[in-house]
């Protein structure tokens, strides 16, 4: 069945029975026998099939009913039924006003792209650390003394990290609160140096050639999207990090050079920087592109191809597979390969720190331009891809370059 239009809209009529038109993802117009019309929702929550009210037609036009479908959907996506938050909210509003900190962050909450597990994690951390302190009161009023007590009663349980990360989740929120005209300015920025240092922890990497070999088999076993499963695969290979894999262009990549050039602005050190493509990646970025190609990201969002996938997917998909966050991470990558392009394949350091993007710099101070180095790193690309498939296929002997495979 079509989508409906707005001119099928218009052109309906009612009849003896209420009718239903559909548009498709569960929403339809129910039109009763004396021409009331209601957008309705049907969607299923924890196996029960339920009803959710999106407006009157006309006052709700199409285009309107569609969005609101789909924030309903996205409510869904992380395990949240739209009918039950709907009255949360509604009650918060009644209860409380509509400028309270607590309705505001809820409204942000209901906006974020983000994976059903971590949506729930920052859920949970308003609901216990910070609504029962600081969620009734205005939003505007609030002040930097008044956030830096609710950090306080978090870090006097220890949990240090937990309190810099819902600071900053209070910090966006006061910034969605300017945005809407409910506060003037950020008082979270003011905490700057006030929280207790939270504590340096490296990212979790397999150095470990026996245990890396098992990853990698995993991360071939994945059977998610094809999205996520490209970036695995890729990931090890090229080593950059996260952030930059993800938000990849195709206009960045040329495949028949096998070069992928990244940009200034998406590099930390704001230099461009060029990733050599091994064999084996180039053959994963061309089926990929098969199905991403006609689109900006090589990795588009799950819900909308016009953003590149979510932060947390390859983190995500990590911990689906079993591996902790004390085991690997998608940034760990990074220091597999500096640790065993040295160690086992035997690349001079420069050369390794150059393909990782740190700041290396000539006799003069100077640093190197992004080309520097670019033969003798295509060959440690390539050696390294091979290294690679040798230890998922669990040959783990060290082979030294020049060696035959």
């Amino acid at each position: 069945m079509p989508p409906l239009t707005d001119l099928a809209l218009r052109r309906a009529k009612p009849a003896a029975r209420t009718q239903k038109l559909f548009d498709g993802g569960g929403l339809y117009l129910e039109i009763s026998p004396r021409d009331g019309r209601w957008w309705r929702l049907k969607y299923r929550f924890n196996g029960k099939e339920k009803r959710l009210a999106l407006g009157v037609y006309p006052d709700v036009p199409l285009a309107l009913a569609r969005q609101r479908r789909e924030e309903a959907r996205q409510l869904l996506a992380r395990g949240i039924d739209p009918g039950e938050h709907r009255k949360a909210v509604a009650q918060a509003k009644s209860e409380l006003g509509s400028n309270t900190f607590e309705v505001t962050a809820r409204e942000w909450l209901a906006k974020r792209d983000w994976v059903p597990k971590y949506s729930v994690k920052v859920e949970a951390w308003m609901a216990n650390d910070v609504y029962p302190w600081i969620g009734s009161r205005p939003i505007g009023e609030l002040t930097a003394p008044d956030f830096l007590r609710v950090a306080r009663k978090i870090e006097a349980r220890g949990a240090i990290e937990s309190a810099h990360r819902i600071m900053q989740n209070c910090g966006q929120i006061m910034r969605y609160a300017i945005a809407t005209g409910r506060a003037e300015r950020n008082p979270v920025a003011d905490l700057r140096g006030a929280l207790a240092p939270a504590p340096e922890r490296n990212h979790a990497a397999v150095v470990d050639p026996v245990e890396l070999g098992g990853l990698l088999r995993a991360l071939y076993a994945y059977r998610g999207t094809v999205v996520v499963q490209s970036a695995l695969k890729l990931a090890p290979m090229v080593f950059v990090r996260p952030g930059e894999l993800r938000q990849a262009e195709w206009a960045e990549i040329d495949l028949d050079a096998a070069l992928w050039s990244i940009p200034a602005g998406r590099m930390k050190m704001r230099q461009a920087h060029v990733v050599p493509l091994a064999r084996q990646a180039v053959e994963v970025l061309r089926d990929l592109h098969r199905l991403t190609g006609r689109g900006t990201f090589v990795f588009p969002g799950a819900r909308s191809s016009k953003r590149p996938m979510s932060e947390v997917a390859v983190l995500a998909a990590l911990r689906v597979m079993g591996f902790d966050k004390d085991t690997a991470t998608g940034h760990g990558f990074r220091a597999s390969a500096r640790t065993l392009l040295d160690e086992v394949l035997g690349f001079r350091p420069d050369i390794i720190e150059h393909q990782l993007a740190h700041a290396v710099k000539d006799p003069n101070g100077r640093a190197y331009n992004r080309t520097t180095h670019l033969v003798e790193r295509t060959r440690m690309m390539q050696e390294w891809a091979d290294y690679l498939d040798r230890l998922r296929m669990g040959n783990v002997v060290p082979l030294r370059p020049g060696q035959a495979a």
